[in-house]
C-alpha cells in the first residue's frame, strides 16, 4: 500500500481559517485515496506566500516523508512554489513526490510548467507595478483612493446583507446560536452568501460584524 504525506498551502491566513482553498485541495487528496486506497499518514498545511521559498511546514512534511518512507502529496504543482529553482530543488531531494494535477508528467514537463507558472507570476507582477507608476505619474493620491474605494465598498456589502438578516434573526429566535449552525441552516434554505457560494462559520461572523450584530457563541 501507498503512503502519502499530504502538504496543502493556503496564501493567506483568513483563507486558511476559511477554508478558501484549503478544502478543495483536501477534496482532491481524499479523492486520491479513495481511488487507489492509499494511506494517507500525516497532513500538514502551510500558510505562506507562493512566492516565498522558506517553509516550515513543508520542511516537516519532507521529513516525514523520509521517516515514514511516504511519497509527498499535493493538490496542485503551484501548491509548491511558482519558483523553478524551488522545484528543481525539491525534485533532486530523496523525496518523491506526486502533483494530483500532473499525475503522469515527466521531470522535464514539470520543470516547464514551473516556468511557465514563474513567468506568469512576474508578468502579473511587472503590470501591477506599471499600473501603480501610471497612477502615481497622473498625480492620483493611491492611500486616499483606496479608503474610498473601502469604505464603498463596505456600503455595498452592508446593503447585500440586509436580505440574510433577518433570516439569522429568525434563526437565532429558533435556537440556533452557534455560527456553525447558522452557516449549516442558511446552506440548507438554499442561501448564498453575496458571491454566490456557500456559507461557513467565518462568512457569517464576518457578516455580522459588517452589520454590527452580537457573534453567538
Amino acid at each position: 500500500m501507498n503512503k502519502y504525506v499530504a502538504y496543502y498551502r493556503v496564501s493567506t491566513a483568513r483563507q486558511g481559517q476559511s477554508g478558501l482553498g484549503l478544502e478543495a485541495q483536501q477534496a482532491a487528496v481524499q479523492a486520491h485515496l479513495k481511488t487507489t486506497g492509499a494511506e494517507l499518514v500525516a497532513e500538514l498545511i502551510e500558510v505562506e506566500s507562493g512566492k516565498k521559498t522558506k517553509r516550515v511546514q513543508l520542511d516537516e512534511a519532507m521529513k516525514q516523508c523520509k521517516k515514514k518512507k511516504a511519497t509527498l502529496l499535493i493538490a496542485k504543482l503551484d501548491r509548491l512554489a511558482r519558483n523553478v529553482h524551488f522545484i528543481s530543488g525539491l525534485m533532486e531531494s530523496s523525496v518523491e513526490f506526486l502533483a494530483l494535477d500532473m499525475q503522469h508528467a515527466n521531470r522535464l514537463t514539470i520543470h516547464i510548467m514551473a516556468a511557465v507558472a514563474e513567468d506568469e507570476a512576474a508578468r502579473i507582477s511587472a503590470r501591477t507595478k506599471a499600473a501603480l507608476q501610471a497612477s502615481k505619474a497622473r498625480g492620483t493620491e493611491l492611500g486616499k483612493n483606496g479608503k474610498k474605494l473601502a469604505a464603498q465598498n463596505l456600503q455595498a456589502a452592508k446593503k447585500r446583507d440586509e436580505r440574510v438578516i433577518p433570516l439569522i434573526h429568525k434563526l437565532q429566535d429558533k435556537g440556533i446560536k452557534t455560527l456553525s449552525g447558522i452557516a449549516r441552516a442558511l446552506n440548507g434554505q438554499g442561501v448564498k452568501t453575496t458571491t454566490g457560494k456557500e456559507w461557513h462559520a467565518m462568512t457569517v461572523k464576518r457578516l455580522l460584524k459588517r452589520n454590527v450584530n452580537p457573534t453567538p457563541h
